[in-house]
């Protein structure tokens, strides 16, 4: 059982938040199995000459290039990007792609096959078959006045209409206690954020977002000196577009970021492999963060392999 007191909220807007959905062209996913020597760089390879050839007859037919295009090389750790390490022989390629045309991505879906058994050495299988085309449902976000909205109950086949308290109350919020950043010193060593903090992650259409839960208070200051926006936009550089955003959350020793344009679209417009944002707060915990030397010593930081087991 938990028990919170003195907690407050707001007072109530103008206004409610919409979430609407438009069509927006077509898409189509599919995956490849490829045991190979260099199995990362074939699978590149494959993925260029399917495309390639897609092009080729789009272009004979008058249909457009693809609107989007998303090759991953999963098990090469694609979705780190620069920060990727691994090196294997085994993986699975996906290749994602979106037209305003779905007869092009018909063309798509029909070359997978002869493609995946004519191609490379090493392709094993599509054991996804051939890919189905689908509608792009995209999500747009917007703020609707509530005196301009009608608002009814339907009773008995009959509308009701029900009074709405429309005017927005104003409430002051209470002043937030000053956030504070601690530079390690000059003794600093790099621990891993995943020894210092929990992490998760989710999505807003196309926002992605981030919340870093510090494991204990004092380790919070170090992390947001060195967790800073610049640091998380330059750590996603290969795929936040847009801002980051940070906001700290007094009381429960947090931070929390809002990293836009980085999902593809997000939801079913993403032809990405992570199109909610799953595996960001995984991907962070991964990055290094300065900290006092006998700080790391004490709480032994960084010296027990399975650490991230809790994250």
């Amino acid at each position: 059982q938990v028990l919170v007191k003195g907690g407050k909220g707001l007072g109530r807007t103008g206004s409610y938040k919409v979430s609407a959905t438009h069509a927006d062209g077509w898409r189509a996913v599919t995956t490849l199995t490829l045991a190979a020597i260099d199995a990362p760089a074939k699978a590149e390879r494959v993925a260029d000459a399917i495309l390639t050839r897609c092009r080729r007859i789009f272009r004979d037919k008058n249909l457009g290039d693809f609107r989007q295009v998303s090759t991953e090389v999963l098990g090469a750790e694609a979705a780190y990007g620069a920060n990727a390490r691994a090196q294997t022989r085994e993986v699975v390629l996906k290749i994602g792609a979106a037209h305003d045309d779905r007869r092009a991505l018909n063309i798509f879906a029909g070359e997978i096959a002869p493609m995946a058994i004519s191609t490379a050495q090493g392709l094993t299988g599509f054991f996804a078959g051939r890919p189905k085309v689908q509608p792009v449902v995209r999500l747009f976000s917007f703020l609707q006045d509530k005196s301009a909205t009608p608002v009814a109950v339907e009773v008995d086949g009959k509308d009701v209409p029900v009074t709405i308290a429309a005017k927005a109350v104003a409430l002051e919020a209470p002043a937030a206690p000053q956030a504070e950043s601690r530079d390690a010193g000059p003794d600093a060593v790099k621990v891993r954020l995943v020894d210092l903090a929990w992490g998760r992650s989710g999505d807003k259409g196309d926002i992605a977002n981030i919340g870093i839960l510090a494991r204990k208070p004092e380790y919070l200051p170090y992390i947001r000196s060195a967790l800073t926006e610049e640091t998380v936009k330059d750590y996603f550089a290969h795929l936040c577009e847009g801002a980051v955003e940070r906001f700290d959350l007094p009381g429960s020793h947090s931070l929390n970021f809002l990293l836009h344009e980085s999902l593809g679209g997000g939801g079913i417009a993403s032809v990405r492999i992570d199109p909610q944002g799953k595996g960001f707060a995984q991907m962070l915990l991964d990055i290094e963060i300065p900290v006092p030397a006998k700080m790391a010593a004490r709480d032994k930081l960084g010296m027990t392999e399975g650490s991230g087991a809790q994250c």
